[in-house]
Formats: C-alpha cells, sequence, structure tokens
C-alpha cells in the first residue's frame, strides 16, 4: 500500500522535491540550485530544459537515495514560482523561448500605457495591478516578439502556461495542460470573481483562448506521471502557487491569519475568507485556493528583493562567502547606522509598483564597511515588511502575529530585526519547508489521510517567537528615515 508523498517545490533559485510519509512528517529531501540569466537589464530569464531536468533528477535522487519504490509513493504534490511565463508546441512540448521569470521588467512601457487607461478595469477583474511582474505582458512580447507565434497559438498549435502547468504537462507526457485557480490568478487573464479566464482581458492583452489551460480546483486529479519517468505511473494531486501554499502550510486557514515568506522575494499574505477585499493601498488581491469549486481568497504585499538581496552581498559583492554569514556579520551593528539600502535592483513592488526604479544605497561615511552594509541589507527586508503591514492596516486589517517561513528565517538576527522594526511578534515554524508542506497537505487531503483544511492547524508548531526590543519610539525614527530614504528615491528614481 503506498503510504507516502512527495512534494515538489520549484522555486526559483532552486528545485525541492520532499518526501513525506502519511503522518506528513518529512523523511527526506533533495535540492538543486537553479541560475538565472539577466540578457538586457531589467530582463530575468531562465533555461525551461534546466528546470525540467531538475525536476526530474531530484524526484529520481529521491527515491534511489531512500531506497525507495515508485509504486510506494500515494501521490505528487506541486508548487511553484508563480508568473514565470513559458510558450511551447503541443506537438513536441519543445519551448521556443526561455522561461521569462516573475522578476522581469521588460514590459514596464506597455504596463505603463495600461495602468493609464486600464487599470481600474483590470484590477476590479483579478484583484491586481497593471504591472510586468504578472504573465499576460510577458506572453504578449512572446507572441509579439516571436517569429509566427502568434500565427500558431492561434492555429492551436501552442500552449502557455506558468511553471505548474509546463511541469504538469512534461510530467503528464503531453496528456494533461491545466492550471489551478491561484496560479491561474496571477497572470492578469482570470477573472477572480467569476473564476474563469476573462474574454475582455484576452481581448485587451491579444491573448488567442486556443493557447490557455484548463483551471482546475488545488486538489484534484491532474492525472499521472508518465511511466516512463519513474517506473510507474504516480497520480499528480495537488497543485498551489508557492505562496499560497506556504499560507495554508503555515496553517493560516481562518481570515485575518497572516504569513510572510523570506525567499527570493518577500511576500506578505492574509488571508481574507470568502471575500475578495480590494485593497485602497496598494496591494493585490489573490485566489489563495480553491476546493471542489469554492475559493479562499487572500490579500498581498510582494517585494521583489528578499533572499535575493543576500545573494547580491555574496555574488556581487563578495563581502559574505555563504549566506548564514550575513548572522555573524551583521552582529552588534546598531540602529544607529546611518547606512540604508533600497534594494530596488528589480524596481519597488508593493506598495510603490515603480518598475523602473533602482537601487540605492543611502548615509555612507568613511565608517562604512562590510558589517553596515550587510545589516542594511538585511533591515531593507524588514523596512520593506513594515511598508506592506502599514498598507494593510490602512485597508482595515489588524495583525496580531506574524508566521514566517523561507530560507532568510534561518537568521535569528534578521528575525529580531523583523520584530524590532515591524513592532509585531514574530513566530517562526518548525515547519522548515512551508511551502511544500502546504501542497502535500492538500494532496493528503486528497488521499483521505486528513479529513479536513482545519486539522492542518494542529500540525502547525511554533519553533521560536521573537517580540519587539526597540521602543516605539525608537522605530518611528529609524522608520521614518527609511521613508525620508525612500521618498528621495522616488522622486528621482533615475
Amino acid at each position: 500500500m503506498p503510504n507516502y508523498l512527495i512534494a515538489l517545490d520549484q522555486g526559483t533559485t532552486s528545485t525541492r522535491a520532499i518526501l513525506y510519509n502519511r503522518e506528513l512528517n518529512p523523511i527526506a529531501s533533495i535540492s538543486e540550485e537553479l541560475p538565472l540569466s539577466y540578457p538586457q537589464a531589467g530582463w530575468v530569464e531562465q533555461d525551461p530544459e534546466a528546470i525540467w531536468q531538475s525536476v526530474l533528477h531530484c524526484i529520481q535522487q529521491l527515491l534511489q537515495q531512500n531506497d525507495m519504490l515508485p509504486e510506494q509513493i500515494a501521490g505528487l504534490a506541486l508548487t511553484n514560482q508563480r508568473e514565470t511565463t513559458l510558450l511551447w508546441e503541443k506537438a513536441s512540448g519543445k519551448t521556443l523561448y526561455p522561461a521569462i521569470v516573475w522578476q522581469d521588467r521588460r514590459t514596464a512601457d506597455e504596463c505603463l500605457a495600461l495602468k493609464q487607461n486600464d487599470e481600474a478595469s483590470i484590477r476590479a477583474k483579478t484583484g491586481l495591478l497593471a504591472d510586468p511582474y504578472f504573465s499576460a505582458s510577458k506572453l504578449q512580447w512572446l507572441l509579439e516578439q516571436l517569429p509566427e507565434a502568434r500565427q500558431r497559438a492561434e492555429a492551436g498549435e501552442l500552449c502557455f502556461g506558468t511553471i505548474d502547468s509546463f511541469l504538469l504537462w512534461r510530467l503528464t507526457g503531453g496528456n494533461v495542460h491545466a492550471t489551478e485557480a491561484s496560479n491561474a490568478s496571477r497572470t492578469l487573464l482570470f477573472n477572480i470573481h467569476q473564476l474563469q479566464w476573462d474574454p475582455e482581458l484576452l481581448t485587451l492583452f491579444q491573448i488567442p483562448a486556443a493557447l490557455l489551460p484548463e483551471v482546475r480546483d488545488s486538489a484534484t486529479d491532474f492525472g499521472h506521471c508518465s511511466a516512463g519517468l519513474f517506473g510507474h505511473p504516480i497520480p499528480i494531486l495537488s497543485m498551489l502557487g508557492d505562496q499560497q501554499a506556504a499560507l495554508l502550510g503555515q496553517a493560516c486557514v481562518k481570515p485575518g491569519m497572516l504569513k510572510s515568506t523570506y525567499g527570493t522575494g518577500c511576500f506578505a499574505m492574509v488571508n481574507t475568507g470568502d471575500s475578495p477585499l480590494q485593497s485602497q493601498h496598494q496591494l493585490l488581491t489573490t485566489v489563495a485556493w480553491r476546493i471542489q469549486g469554492k475559493a479562499t481568497y487572500a490579500m498581498e504585499g510582494s517585494i521583489f528583493m528578499a533572499g535575493a538581496t543576500v545573494q547580491w552581498l555574496r555574488d556581487k559583492l563578495g563581502i559574505i562567502q555563504q549566506a548564514s554569514d550575513s548572522e555573524t556579520l551583521a552582529e552588534g551593528i546598531d540602529y544607529q547606522q546611518t547606512e540604508l539600502l533600497i534594494p530596488a535592483f528589480t524596481g519597488l513592488g508593493a506598495p510603490h509598483w515603480q518598475p523602473k526604479v533602482q537601487a540605492a544605497l543611502f548615509g555612507l561615511s568613511r565608517n562604512s564597511g562590510k558589517a553596515e552594509i550587510c545589516a542594511a541589507a538585511l533591515r531593507s527586508v524588514a523596512y520593506q515588511t513594515q511598508d506592506l503591514l502599514l498598507a494593510m492596516a490602512q485597508d482595515g486589517i489588524s495583525i496580531a502575529d506574524i508566521r514566517v517561513d523561507g530560507g532568510m528565517t534561518v537568521n535569528h538576527w534578521f528575525l529580531q530585526a523583523l520584530a524590532d522594526l515591524t513592532q509585531h511578534s514574530i513566530s517562526q515554524s518548525k515547519i522548515s519547508d512551508a511551502t511544500a508542506f502546504g501542497t502535500a497537505f492538500l494532496a493528503a487531503r486528497q488521499l483521505g489521510w486528513v479529513s479536513t483544511l482545519d486539522a492542518i492547524q494542529s500540525l502547525w508548531q511554533r519553533a521560536a517567537q521573537f517580540s519587539p526590543q526597540l521602543s516605539p519610539g525608537q522605530q518611528s525614527i529609524c522608520y521614518q528615515n527609511w521613508c525620508s530614504a525612500m521618498g528621495r528615491l522616488l522622486a528621482d528614481p533615475s
């Protein structure tokens, strides 16, 4: 009897496969790093074949290293980086162009025109803003720039998908072209009220409907992995965008519960229940998950650079050798430091939404060194989180506790700074990979291993809690300095 699940977490900078037992305890994991390419300023791409091979390799190695037969796997659960856009041939499965990553800003000018003319309509339907972050303008660019792409799309020869759809297509041998509601809600083409592709948005972006995947529930029958891939057809039981998966994995199943994930970017998301609440302060409304045709909604603030800022310290500045060094280096740098980093390396996300703004480092002196820049980089993520929390508060959402996950949360210096600069209690989960756990839980529910969505609350445990040690007055001074620097940058984005 199959008593194990594999959760596949395909992220921006790595792919990870995690083996869970019937009690949803993680048994083993395999991960593989992935490179990004930057062919022009503001462009961010990935090799789809490298992504695909990493998926195959991680699953195969997970089985082999744990002496596991594919027949012992009850199902596969997928979660993925969202908005990243691919176009491939229906007949061969071959992609026509590199994956255009969610961070990519090449369509900023086109989105600016949409913002001026059509954003009210777009927002009313999708809960999103007219920004190059989302998939629609990326797909439109592909259709316009690639030879014969539009004609072939209209003839039904091509498929569009975000990472979930692309992997599902490859895993099922081209038999299933589908997505699910949380990923669909990030494309700028999906009506989150009617829960279907919107004909008017397809016309606005000039997207042929023949390109689009079928939208399914987040937990349902997505078909089987081709027997030739792993030696046995493994059922695919759940798919969920990574941030929505983390919301569920952090057991935020009740309205008002919030998680903040610190991976490549930072994504603060609060469950709003059955109602798609529209922010008045530049936050996003999105589908959290859809189960048996019923959607749960969330409000989200997206920051493009979190862990990626630590990578910048390592790979570009060379002031740390590995990410964990940042905690040691920043230790001892107090809040009186003058250095402030605004890491707008790929523009600014919520609540500013300025795709053309560039990064800036303020307040340098002769005393500024590696430690000060490192501390400023880590604190920049906390300051940006405070930007999001204030926007949520202005929208009437009261947050008592922030549940955090993601690679940056192993850094306790950062978590204390997060508590200090947001003046909120920070709860670190014992579940090290909330994203994978969220989609694994959905698959377990499909199998009948758990009875209800609420059952996940009994599985969540706090590993550590961080409370503010900085006084409200000191925090106010620090945050005003941040706002002043942000104001100077936005006043002169060049």
